[in-house]
C-alpha cells in the first residue's frame, strides 16, 4: 500500500508540476481566455475575475506557481496533506468553471462526461491521500525518520532493525531520480519539438474575448422583432462553404463545427449581443435542439423552398412554423431558379402562405434581376435579403463575363468565368435597387465568402443601404466582428438611404 500511495501521489504531482512549468516557460500564458469563456451558473464569478487586469495578473501568477509548488510537493512527498488541500482547491475552481452538468455540459469537454471528469477524479484521489494516514515514500517520511533518530529515548545500538530503517529511509529518496528522468524527458521533448503542442498557451487563434467588446450592438426592427443589425449566418454551422476551388473546405468546416462547437458559438454570439440567426432549412432541427437545451431566446430566420415531392408544395412553411421558427424567407437559390424559369406564381404563393400564417415574409436572391422582375409583377416581401459586396477583390471574374442567375449554376474551369467566386455579380445595379426600395434590406455574403475584410465589407454594405447584414462567423471571429460592426455604424460617412428598420 505504501508503494501504491507513492505512485498515485507522484503521478498527480507530475501532472500539476508539468502544467505549471509549461505555463511558466510559455511566457505569454494567461487564464483570461479560460475564464472569459466559462458558461453555466458560476460563469459570472469567473467573468468578474477576468474583467480586471490587476486580478488577472494575480490569478495568472497564483495559477502558475500554485501548480508548480503543489506539484513539486506532491511529487517528492513534502507536506503532502497541505499540498493535497491546495490541489483540491485548484481542481474545484477548474471543475466549476466548466462543470460537467447543466447548461455548461454543452461547452468544451474532453470526451463524453457527466458529473465525473478528470478534475473530479484527481480531486477525489487527493482527498484520499489527505485522509489516509500512510505517507508513502517521500520527504515527509524521511523527516519523520530523522526525527525519530534524534529522539534520545528512542536512540539505541545499531541493530538489524536500524539497518532496515536506513534502507527504508533511502527509499524515501526514490522521487529524486524519477523527477530527474521525467524532467529530462520533458526537456528533451521541448527541445525537439520547440514547444509543448498540447497546451493552450502554444497554439492559439487570434481570438478577441467578450471582455473586449467595445459597446452594445445596435438593433433594428423587422416586423415586430427587434434584431441586432449584425445577424449570424448559418452556412458555416450548417457545413456549407463557398471555397472557390478548395475542395476540402466544406469538410474542414464540418469537422471544426461539431455540435458542441456550434452550441458554444451560438452562446458566444448571444453574449456578444447578436440576437438573431439566419439558417438553411436543414439546420432547423439543430436550432430547435439548441433552444430547448439552453432556453435561448435567439430569433431564428429560416430559409425555405418548395417541396415539389409533396402534395402541399409549401409544406416547408408549415414545418418551419411547427418547429417554432420566428421569421420565414424564400431561399435565394429558389427565388433565382423560380424567376429564371418564369414561375412567379410559385413565389407569389410562397409569400402569401407565409404572410397568411401571420409571419414576416422574406425574399432572398443572388441576382438582382430576381427582385426587379418580382417587383414589376407586384410581388413585394416584408424584407429583401440580397447578396451585397463590391467586386474589388482578386478572385472576382470580369464584369463583362458575368451572367444573371449564374451563382448557383455551372462552375467553369476558365478563370475568367464564374467558379463559386462572386455572389453579387452586379453590385451597381444592386445598390441602385436597394436605395429605391422602401422595405428593409438584409445584406448577405457581404465578405464575398471570405475574400473581403470585415471592415471593408461591413462598411460597403451599410453605406450602400443594408439595414442588417448577415455574416457567417467562427467562434474566434464573433467578438471582433461585433466590434467592427459597432465601429462601422458609428462612423458611416456616405449612406444616403434612410433606415427602414
Amino acid at each position: 500500500m505504501k508503494a501504491l500511495i507513492t505512485i498515485l501521489r507522484m503521478a498527480i504531482g507530475w501532472h500539476f508540476l508539468y502544467e505549471g512549468v509549461t505555463k511558466l516557460v510559455a511566457g505569454s500564458w494567461s487564464a483570461e481566455s479560460f475564464l472569459n469563456n466559462t458558461i453555466g451558473f458560476t460563469s459570472d464569478f469567473y467573468h468578474w475575475l477576468a474583467a480586471s487586469t490587476v486580478r488577472m495578473q494575480i490569478i495568472d501568477q497564483l495559477n502558475i506557481y500554485g501548480l508548480i509548488l503543489i506539484g513539486l510537493a506532491l511529487f517528492v512527498g513534502l507536506c503532502k496533506r497541505w499540498a493535497s488541500l491546495g490541489g483540491i482547491a485548484l481542481l474545484v475552481l477548474y471543475y466549476f468553471a466548466y462543470p460537467p452538468f447543466g447548461i455548461s455540459l454543452l461547452g468544451p469537454h474532453d470526451g463524453s462526461v457527466y458529473i465525473v471528469n478528470k478534475q473530479f477524479v484527481e480531486a477525489a484521489m487527493l482527498a484520499f491521500i489527505f485522509f489516509y494516514k500512510e505517507r508513502g515514500y517521500g520527504f515527509d517520511a524521511l523527516i519523520a525518520y530523522y526525527k525519530e533518530r534524534k529522539n534520545k529515548e528512542a536512540r539505541r545500538e545499531l541493530s538489524d532493525r536500524e539497518v532496515n530503517n536506513r534502507r527504508e529511509a533511502i527509499k524515501n529518496l526514490v522521487s529524486i531520480p524519477v523527477l530527474g528522468f521525467l524532467g529530462g524527458g520533458a526537456w528533451w521533448n521541448s527541445r525537439k519539438y520547440e514547444l509543448d503542442a498540447s497546451t493552450g498557451a502554444t497554439i492559439q487563434v487570434n481570438r478577441v474575448e467578450l471582455g473586449q467588446l467595445s459597446g452594445e450592438l445596435p438593433k433594428g426592427k423587422l416586423g415586430d422583432f427587434e434584431l441586432s443589425r449584425l445577424i449570424m449566418g448559418g452556412n458555416l454551422i450548417g457545413g456549407w462553404a463557398h471555397a472557390r476551388d478548395l475542395i476540402y473546405a466544406e469538410s474542414l468546416f464540418k469537422a471544426y463545427n461539431s455540435e458542441n462547437k456550434v452550441i458554444e458559438t451560438l452562446m458566444l454570439c448571444e453574449q456578444a449581443g447578436i440576437n438573431c440567426i439566419n439558417i438553411g432549412y436543414p439546420t432547423m432541427s439543430m436550432m430547435v435542439k439548441y433552444k430547448k437545451l439552453t432556453g435561448s431566446k435567439i430569433k431564428v430566420i429560416v430559409q425555405v423552398g418548395l417541396d415539389e415531392k409533396n402534395e402541399d408544395i409549401y409544406d416547408n412553411v408549415t414545418r418551419a412554423i411547427d418547429n417554432g421558427m420566428d421569421i420565414i424567407q424564400l431561399q435565394g437559390n429558389w427565388c433565382d431558379w423560380l424567376v429564371r424559369d418564369n414561375r412567379l406564381d410559385a413565389i407569389a404563393g410562397m409569400m402569401d402562405r407565409i404572410k397568411g400564417e401571420g409571419y414576416v415574409a422574406g425574399l432572398a436572391a443572388h441576382t438582382i434581376d430576381s427582385f426587379i422582375i418580382c417587383e414589376e409583377n407586384g410581388i413585394i416581401p416584408d424584407y429583401y435579403m440580397k447578396t451585397m459586396h463590391h467586386d474589388n477583390y482578386w478572385s472576382a471574374h470580369p464584369r463583362e463575363n458575368r451572367r444573371a442567375f449564374e451563382v448557383d449554376g455551372k462552375r467553369h474551369l476558365d478563370h475568367n468565368m464564374f467558379h463559386d467566386n462572386c455572389f453579387c455579380p452586379f453590385p451597381d445595379r444592386t445598390v441602385e435597387f436597394v436605395n429605391r426600395t422602401r422595405v428593409p434590406v438584409m445584406g448577405f455574403k457581404v465578405l464575398a465568402a471570405g475574400a473581403i475584410h470585415p471592415k471593408d465589407g461591413f462598411n460597403w454594405a451599410f453605406e450602400n443601404g443594408a439595414d442588417f447584414i448577415c455574416v457567417g462567423m467562427f467562434d474566434f471571429q464573433v467578438v471582433d466582428d461585433v466590434n467592427i460592426c459597432i465601429d462601422t455604424l458609428k462612423n458611416l460617412q456616405n449612406r444616403q438611404r434612410g433606415w427602414y428598420s
